[in-house]
């Protein structure tokens, strides 16, 4: 596995200089978060940034998140044009050796959470999601708690200029159901894949998360079952999926090893995301470090199902606890991270060398 490490560019405070440290660490997983969803990524953009990554010691393989327009996903008339630029940005990210490009098909909302400062009990905080208490919230209330929770920081995939437009939104997706989205994402493989394909990129689609309707909004990327439609829609070794643990995880019926095992025997896991959540209940669940025993995932079995189908790319740990008063973006710290890369890779390590024995 290649240990990789989420970083926000520019806008981010969590400098370079303390990623490198991470012991065992790879390279990061960065995107252009200022560039308007849907527009072309620049050329003189994507090298400013590869040339910054690399210049201390670390890869820029993987790209996170060439967001989806969400005219595609609506499938208005005006996605050909969106996708065009998609392939454009592409063949720009191509240029500088991106490999893998991760990305999401949610419509509206990206990752939805009631609470962004949930405290535990030894008093650091965690992302949360209370289904009791979205119930009690429209989309426009949760949308102000998002707001009020960050200070002010900007959420990615809660963009505010986006999010403003918010009822507009909802109406126009009263005719998509779970089938239209379907449709919409086929339309939108069928002519992005043969250019991933043409440029060696491998397309990892993010599963939805949670893996449950929010707002009686269409969600599909939710279990093993849909993810095997999804990599059957357009087969080709460039179609294939980010396999986050922390997103199917809040349904105990996703058996994340099972799945591990199921989709790595295809080559179809061309990312990963590696956490853990404790469920609270059926819908409910808050996140919590990377230990086992913090959660309802066995992150042991986890990182074994990737050693047992020989996985060789590109990992991260994806969200963490905020702790020892670290001030930023909620569930971004640089500290519990890089407590779950060590972990993560100690896990490893030491299954690794049990082979061996």
């Amino acid at each position: 596995m290649k240990m990789t490490f989420r970083w926000y560019g520019k806008s981010d405070k969590i400098p370079l200089k303390h990623v490198a440290q991470i012991p065992g660490i790879n390279g990061v997983v960065t995107s252009l978060i200022d560039i308007p969803v849907g527009d072309v990524w620049p050329m003189d953009e994507l090298i400013e940034l590869k040339e910054n990554v690399n210049s201390y010691g670390l890869n820029l393989d993987v790209i996170e998140s060439v967001n989806v327009h969400e005219d595609i996903k609506l499938g208005l008339e005006s996605r050909d044009a969106y996708i065009s630029n998609y392939k454009e940005t592409l063949k720009n990210l191509s240029q500088i050796g991106i490999k893998t490009v991760c990305y999401n098909f949610m419509p509206i909302f990206d990752w939805t959470r009631t609470d962004l400062n949930k405290p535990l009990k030894d008093s650091s905080t965690v992302l949360s999601f209370d289904n009791e208490q979205l119930k009690n919230l429209s989309a426009n209330d949760l949308v102000e708690k998002i707001r009020n929770d960050s200070s002010n920081v900007e959420i990615p995939g809660w963009e505010l200029e986006r999010l403003d437009e918010i009822e507009e939104l909802f109406q126009q997706y009263e005719n998509v159901d779970e089938e239209k989205l379907w449709g919409n994402l086929d339309y939108f493989l069928q002519q992005i894949i043969p250019v991933a394909a043409s440029y060696n990129i491998k397309m990892a689609l993010h599963p939805d998360d949670p893996p449950f309707s929010i707002f009686g909004l269409p969600r599909i990327m939710t279990n093993q079952e849909n993810l095997q439609r999804l990599v059957d829609l357009v087969p080709s070794p460039s179609n294939g999926l980010a396999l986050c643990s922390g997103s199917l995880g809040p349904n105990a019926s996703n058996d994340i090893p099972s799945m591990i095992r199921h989709f790595g025997e295809q080559n179809k896991i061309h990312f990963a995301h590696i956490r853990n959540v404790k469920r609270i209940s059926e819908k409910s669940f808050h996140e919590t470090s990377h230990l086992s025993s913090d959660g309802s995932l066995d992150l042991y079995e986890i990182v074994k199902a990737y050693k047992d189908v020989n996985f060789q790319g590109h990992v991260r740990p994806d969200h963490g606890r905020m702790i020892w008063d670290e001030e930023g973006m909620p569930g971004y710290g640089l500290y519990d991270r890089a407590l779950g890369i060590t972990y993560l890779n100690g896990l490893y390590e030491a299954i690794t060398k049990a082979k061996h024995e």
